[in-house]
């Protein structure tokens, strides 16, 4: 019971601390469990939802490293990057489905 109150007071000080970060952590989650999901049921929805999820969260890492640099700006910019050649390539491997 201590290590779920301490996990849940932990979680809390994150979304207090950086809010938009928290955010991009969830969308990333999202984006992960929703790839794992598409590869256990092979349905084109869910690496859609997966690849819009990434994309829209490697936009607000780069907006939040813009606004506020922090130290590890150059790794959030990495992963942004990453995160973009996922999406653009799922959405390169959708195109021929969609006329």
């Amino acid at each position: 019971m201590r290590f779920w109150r301490n996990w849940w007071q932990i979680v809390i000080f994150s979304i207090q601390h950086d809010p938009p970060q928290f955010v991009e952590y969830l969308m990333v989650s999202f984006a992960i469990a929703l790839l794992v999901k598409q590869s256990l049921t092979p349905e084109w929805p869910y690496l859609v939802l997966s690849a819009s999820l990434a994309a829209g969260a490697a936009v607000s890492m780069w907006v939040r490293v813009l606004i506020i640099p922090s130290r590890h700006s150059k790794i959030i910019k990495l992963l942004g990057v990453a995160l973009i050649i996922y999406s653009f390539g799922v959405f390169a491997e959708l195109a021929p489905y969609f006329p």
